[in-house]
């Protein structure tokens, strides 16, 4: 299968299961799951950001802790997050990061320019990777976006992901993993 084929049908089921029309009625509050929607270990990957940097899984190394936010440009409650993601970003102590994943995003794509306009406008300027083959297959679990996990230095999955836009289920995560 093709990396646009997939990434298309990915972000179709995206859409059908998370991020709804406001006309339709949904549960749409935060949930932290009991599982990861995604394999335990992050995948060998060589992807681009938005920006056009060449990143690897070599990113979760240098940190503790990294807060992966896999979210759609087509996502409101993604979007109305970002502001603040962007100021916990810039408040979080020197061994964790942010990273998003921006799940309909691929190359040469025009969600890349939205993904940019969209972080720009929330000064949320932590890394935002374009998922590469690699990242789309560890994304096959992800049902609704936005969908937050953790993870560790290593590359594992760790903690307990959240599924919706809660920041302060987040931080609450981050806390526990980092044993503050």
């Amino acid at each position: 299968m093709t990396k646009k084929i997939f990434a298309a049908l990915l972000m179709m089921s995206l859409l059908l299961s998370g991020c709804a029309d406001d006309s339709v009625a949904v549960d749409d509050s935060p949930k932290t799951a009991q599982a990861s929607p995604v394999a335990k270990n992050i995948p060998n990957f060589s992807a681009k950001t938005i920006t056009g940097e060449t990143v690897t899984n070599e990113i979760f190394a240098a940190k503790k802790i990294s807060i992966v936010n896999i979210w759609g440009t087509f996502c409101p409650p993604c979007i109305g997050e970002m502001p603040e993601l962007g100021e916990m970003a810039r408040s979080l102590p020197a061994d964790a990061q942010i990273i998003g994943l921006v799940c309909d995003a691929s190359e040469n794509s025009v969600q890349i320019q939205k993904a940019l306009q969209i972080t720009q406008e929330a000064r949320a300027d932590f890394v935002n990777i374009i998922p590469d083959e690699q990242l789309l297959k560890f994304m096959e679990g992800v049902e609704a976006v936005p969908t937050t996990i953790f993870v560790n230095s290593k590359g594992e999955v760790v903690g307990k992901a959240v599924i919706g836009a809660d920041v302060a289920a987040y931080k609450d995560e981050l806390e526990k993993l980092l044993g503050n």
